[in-house]
C-alpha cells in the first residue's frame, strides 16, 4: 500500500484494518469509518478504485496505531 497507493478495494482495506486491530464500521452507507484507538479516526468513500490520497491516510493511520504502542 505505500509503494503502490493505486487500484485497492475497501475489503482489501478492511482485511489490513483487522489485522491491525482497527476498528471499522460501514451500515449501509457509501463510506467506511476506521478508528483506532488513540490514533484517530479516518472516513474512506467505498466506492471503486479508492483514490490514492485515503490509502496514503489509511497508511498513516496504522503507522500512528503502531508507534503508540
Amino acid at each position: 500500500m505505500r509503494t503502490n497507493p493505486r487500484d485497492w478495494r475497501i475489503e482489501d482495506l478492511k482485511a489490513v484494518a483487522r489485522k491491525y486491530a482497527i476498528e471499522f464500521r460501514q451500515h449501509g452507507t457509501s463510506h467506511v469509518v476506521f478508528r483506532h484507538p488513540g490514533s484517530g479516526m479516518l472516513t474512506v468513500p467505498a466506492a471503486r478504485p479508492i483514490k490514492p490520497v485515503y490509502i496514503r491516510q489509511f497508511v498513516q493511520l496504522i503507522d500512528r496505531g503502531e508507534s503508540k504502542e
